[in-house]
């Protein structure tokens, strides 16, 4: 495993020298990067000298590779590594991982990594507890950044409450949980659906849903995350996970088009957009004007979970979607069972704060008997706990061939 480790101005940071200890232990291979405050505290020749390696501590050092091209460090350093981990991590460094604000090595490699990032904050117990400092966690929380929270006890100010770095032994034993998955996905090849389709009634007016297509990106990101290749079909405006192979669509139509046309390239499909059951029968060229009383005219449109069902190839893993209201699981099941499916995953979108146009999500997990219960959290976790769920059905399947 690579790791880059992110060293802040805490006086914590001492301890980052012995998690560096611990992770070579293990086998794994650590760069270190420190931010200006972090120097006051602990000198760059410490970590050089445990690890063997330069200490990135500036954007402007630069360098030139073999072939004299120039090298931007902050990307490079990040292109192959396994895990960023930001220990001790401050309420500073915090704010502008969260705002995206890049003016040192350390926040601008995290803008620049694709890899796990893991962070565990080191500060003052009001610090920590500050409005602020939590809406920069939870935020970043959101966005799939995994914390190791810290220690409730006596602080280096004098104060006592949560603040303390949690120990390397703590730290290490997330980060060995999250390396094991950081390639696990390395062989699959996901193609992934998102956002709501738009059906049009004229050239101005359309039949949709409140589909945000927040889940199924957080899917692709995920993926990308642990190693997949990724195809996403999305008919959603955000912008699309870099690394991912992006086809945008509007309506059903298109998006089943798109599905089919990339079929033969996945080992796993992920229906998890909104499309609309229906469209008008016919769209007008021109706008339809006001009246008393408009009665449109809808058909069904197609069944692409059905197609993708029927015209995969052998070995290939279909997970459908289902945003239901009322009786969750049974009319998943019946969804399931109609799709022929490997699995599926419902929500209650009639849930306040959930689902639809929202960051948080919860649901549940069904293949088979087997029931997962997949509880409220962001839509980046929950697209992780999805990603799991895949990898025993996958392994579960392979020990019955």
């Amino acid at each position: 495993m690579r790791v880059m480790l992110g060293v802040c101005g805490s006086i914590a940071a001492y301890k980052a020298v012995e998690f560096v200890r611990l992770m070579q232990g293990q086998g794994i291979v650590v760069d270190v990067a420190m931010t200006q405050a972090a120097q006051k505290f602990v000198g760059p020749l410490s970590f050089a000298a445990i690890t063997g390696r330069a200490v990135y501590t500036s954007l402007w050092r630069g360098r030139s590779d073999s072939n004299d091209h120039f090298s931007i460090e902050h990307i490079t350093a990040v292109e192959n590594i396994d895990v960023l981990v930001v220990a001790p991590a401050t309420a500073n460094i915090l704010a502008k991982l969260a705002q995206g604000i890049a003016d040192d090595f350390l926040s601008a490699a995290y803008l620049a990594t694709k890899s796990h990032v893991l962070i565990a904050p080191a500060m003052n117990v009001n610090m920590w507890n500050h409005p602020a400092t939590q809406q920069n966690v939870r935020l970043l929380t959101e966005r799939g950044v995994h914390f190791v929270n810290p220690d409730a006890g006596y602080l280096a100010c004098g104060m006592t409450g949560d603040g303390r770095l949690a120990s390397p032994e703590n730290i290490l034993e997330q980060l060995l949980q999250l390396g094991r998955r950081s390639r696990d996905l390395a062989e699959e090849t996901f193609l992934i659906t998102a956002g709501g389709t738009r059906e049009p009634i004229d050239p101005v007016r359309f039949i949709g849903n409140r589909s945000s297509g927040r889940m199924g990106h957080a899917l692709a990101e995920a993926a990308l995350a642990r190693g997949a290749r990724v195809i996403l079909i999305t008919a959603s405006s955000l912008p699309a996970p870099v690394g991912c192979t992006p086809v945008h669509v509007h309506t059903a139509q298109q998006m089943g088009a798109a599905v089919l046309e990339h079929l033969d390239k996945a080992s796993v499909v992920i229906k998890a957009a909104a499309v609309s059951d229906f469209r008008p029968s016919a769209i007008t060229t021109t706008k339809l004007r006001r009246a008393e009383k408009l009665i449109l005219e809808l058909e069904p449109t197609e069944d692409i979970v059905r197609k993708v069902v029927d015209q995969r190839k052998s070995g290939t893993l279909v997970i459908a979607f289902a945003a239901e209201t009322g009786d969750v699981e049974s009319n998943a099941r019946l969804k399931l069972a109609s799709k022929g499916a490997d699995a599926i995953v419902a929500n209650d979108v009639s849930q306040v704060g959930l689902g639809f146009d929202s960051s948080r999500n919860a649901g549940v997990w069904i293949d088979g008997d087997r029931i997962v219960d997949l509880p409220e959290n962001s839509k980046r976790q929950m697209a992780d706990k999805i990603l799991n769920e895949i990898s025993v059905l996958r392994a579960t399947i392979s020990q019955c061939q």
